[in-house]
């Protein structure tokens, strides 16, 4: 019985395995027939699309109709179309980014200026910077002149010393004939 039980379970298996075998041989067929007709559509397709390429390149055109003219010119133009839109999105952000950058380096210039604007006002002392500032622009900077004027004094009453210099120093502010 033993010995029967396993001798069946060894036809079951022999039987299930053939089975299987001749199905993967049927599909083997089948899938050898389908992978012909897809190489023959692919090849069509190729075929078609170096055609296309060709006439796109201004190639083969005097097989084409009118009508097969016209749609290529149309599709052509819709082309050409996409190609300008995005050329001008690029240069578009091209500007932009460059206007970003001019925007930095302006406020960088800035910022870099105004420290040593700042420190040459303090180098010129706590008044000078309050004093240049108020100057109203185009007008020359008044000089200071302390001892009196390079120019000849009119009145010939003030007494002078021997090098020439008023006795009482007075201070004044030379404007250049802008009033005083």
């Amino acid at each position: 019985m033993l010995l029967c039980n396993s001798m069946e379970k060894i036809l079951e298996r022999y039987e299930r395995y053939a089975y299987e075998e001749r199905q993967l041989a049927a599909t083997d067929f089948d899938s050898q027939g389908n992978w012909t007709l897809e190489y023959n559509r692919l090849k069509a397709r190729v075929e078609l699309l170096q055609r296309n390429h060709r006439n796109y390149l201004g190639e083969d055109l005097d097989s084409m109709s009118l009508k097969e003219l016209q749609n290529l010119e149309q599709q052509i133009d819709t082309a050409l179309k996409h190609i300008r839109a995005r050329k001008n999105h690029l240069m578009s952000q091209s500007i932009s980014e460059l206007q970003r950058k001019i925007k930095e380096k302006e406020k960088k210039d800035k910022a870099v200026a105004q420290p040593a604007l700042w420190d040459d006002q303090q180098n010129q002392g706590p008044h000078a910077s309050s004093f240049l500032l108020s100057q109203p622009a185009g007008l020359p900077l008044p000089c200071l002149n302390i001892g009196g004027c390079y120019q000849e004094e009119a009145d010939p009453g003030v007494r002078r010393n021997e090098l020439d210099h008023a006795l009482e120093p007075t201070y004044s502010f030379h404007l250049g004939g802008y009033g005083a």
